[in-house]
């Protein structure tokens, strides 16, 4: 299928005008450059929005709660924010989370979690697990219905496909689904996608070679926690629904750890968005092809937690 028009002229407009590839900025600098692109955005209606802090192995971990405004209790859903462990913050996504709080009609708790390369891996695994633990230990006082859900996008995706395993491997806490938006499952950048994808699509195979150095160690890159492909056993998982864009460099490692999840007898579904591409969510607020994924992703949530 060929790119959706929306995207064909957002990347033509890019081209015309590039800016700077963010290989060539500090870890800094990338932030910034992030920030200014995914704004929080109040203009999604949400009934409560607090600021807190869960407790973490390195001190305190930012959270930002979300709160529809129906009567509750509510699922919970736990959100990873994007931006390849080295950006990305509670106001990067604080756009996602205010529509899936709202649509999906659950509390949503965002977690602010360590960034590389101050913090390496496996830092963001271990604030990640240690928030999930924390909303488990707390659920009658988020108003929550006793019904947990982990979801983010990209190196969130990765996040969370960890903590589902990590529940699986410990039996707590029950995680009712998985929902792994374009995720990062393996070190491995020679896959077809990376060839088809690896240039002019928003992320690039340069792109994630940068994200990696800055994450984690090339000798531990083949590790679970980094890799949740290269796991010894998904058997006993949260049921999962993994979501790749056509036109995306991680597409073919989403699609083989749905099949890895399959093959191990979780229940799995899988959709991959024709003429989209990385990171659609984002734009969801704008694009109408980008806006029936976010409806799809919702209903997943709704669907399973309520």
């Amino acid at each position: 299928m060929p790119l959706a028009p929306e995207y064909q002229a957002m990347l033509e407009q890019l081209q015309a005008a590039p800016g700077p590839s963010i290989t060539s900025m500090s870890p800094v600098e990338s932030r910034a450059l992030y920030g200014m692109m995914r704004p929080a955005d109040a203009a999604v209606a949400i009934a409560e929005v607090e600021n807190t802090n869960a407790p973490g192995p390195a001190g305190d971990i930012p959270v930002r709660i979300y709160k529809p405004g129906s009567d509750g209790p509510h699922g919970i859903v736990v959100n990873f924010h994007g931006g390849g462990w080295v950006f990305g913050d509670l106001d990067t996504s604080d756009n996602v989370c205010r529509t899936l709080a709202s649509d999906a009609d659950c509390v949503v708790v965002s977690v602010d979690y360590r960034l590389a390369p101050e913090h390496p891996y496996p830092a963001a695994v271990e604030d990640a697990w240690a928030a999930t633990m924390w909303v488990a230990d707390n659920i009658e006082a988020l108003g929550g219905n006793g019904k947990i859900a982990v979801t983010g996008e990209s190196a969130g995706g990765n996040l969370a496909a960890i903590v589902a395993r990590k529940a699986a491997e410990h039996g707590a806490p029950a995680i009712a689904l998985q929902l792994l938006m374009y995720p990062v499952t393996d070190a491995d950048l020679d896959r077809p996608s990376y060839a088809e994808n690896g240039e002019g699509y928003m992320l690039e195979r340069e792109g994630m070679q940068w994200f990696w150095n800055h994450y984690c160690p090339e000798a531990r890159r083949g590790e679970a926690d980094a890799s949740p492909l290269k796991a010894e056993s998904l058997t006993g998982v949260a049921p999962a629904v993994v979501c790749t864009a056509e036109f995306d460099p991680l597409r073919d490692e989403g699609k083989a750890y749905a099949d890895a999840l399959e093959a191990a007898g979780v229940q799995t579904t899988y959709r991959q968005y024709d003429g989209l591409v990385h990171d659609f969510l984002a734009m969801a607020h704008v694009f109408a092809c980008s806006k029936a994924a976010m409806d799809d992703a919702t209903g997943y949530l709704r669907d399973a937690l309520n």
